[in-house]
């Protein structure tokens, strides 16, 4: 049976970009997500749909539905005073705050010296990416699952700063 929308999924994953494995979570913490969320890359997504629990599959997933075509425009030249206290090495990812106050990873490609080049298109942007991907677990949501969109596993325990549960040990 598929797997469907607003369930809780928990999958162990190995990802490849061609070259060399950049992720994995084999043997450790699964990733734990509510399906149809938006939560995953969408071809991560939409391979595992028809898995099972214990399935175990190699995925490729296209750069369009993974990361994203590299977009050769999205760069910006920064005064390198912006960064300063920040031993600045070429490749290296620095987070920020974007218009919208989420985060946002750039990566440093040319470092000047007035000037810093900064690449906002995600690392693996423009790679097809091969998975191993193993489903753990599928599971219903809970109603305060489906109100957060977010799994009981991933929710932070808040006991000290709410007055929550007992035992809390604050």
């Amino acid at each position: 049976m598929a797997i469907q929308k607003d369930q809780i999924v928990s999958i162990e994953y190995e990802v490849n970009d061609g070259t060399k494995v950049v992720d994995s979570n084999i043997g450790g913490l699964p990733l734990v997500f509510m399906f149809g969320r938006g939560q995953i890359i969408p071809g991560l997504e939409n391979a595992i749909t028809n898995m099972s629990i214990g399935e175990k599959a190699d995925v490729v997933v296209k750069a369009e539905d993974a990361y994203g075509e590299y977009d050769a425009a999205a760069k910006q030249e920064v005064p390198k005073d912006q960064f300063a206290g920040i031993d600045l090495e070429i490749g290296m990812s620095l987070y920020g705050q974007g218009e919208d106050g989420g985060t946002v990873q750039v990566v440093v490609q040319e470092i000047g010296d007035e000037n810093v080049i900064i690449d906002f298109n995600h690392p693996l942007a423009g790679k097809e990416l091969s998975f191993l991907v193993i489903v753990n677990n599928i599971r219903e949501a809970s109603a305060e699952e489906l109100m957060s969109g977010i799994p009981a596993e991933n929710q932070q325990d808040d006991c000290c700063g709410t007055g929550g549960g007992t035992g809390c040990g604050c």
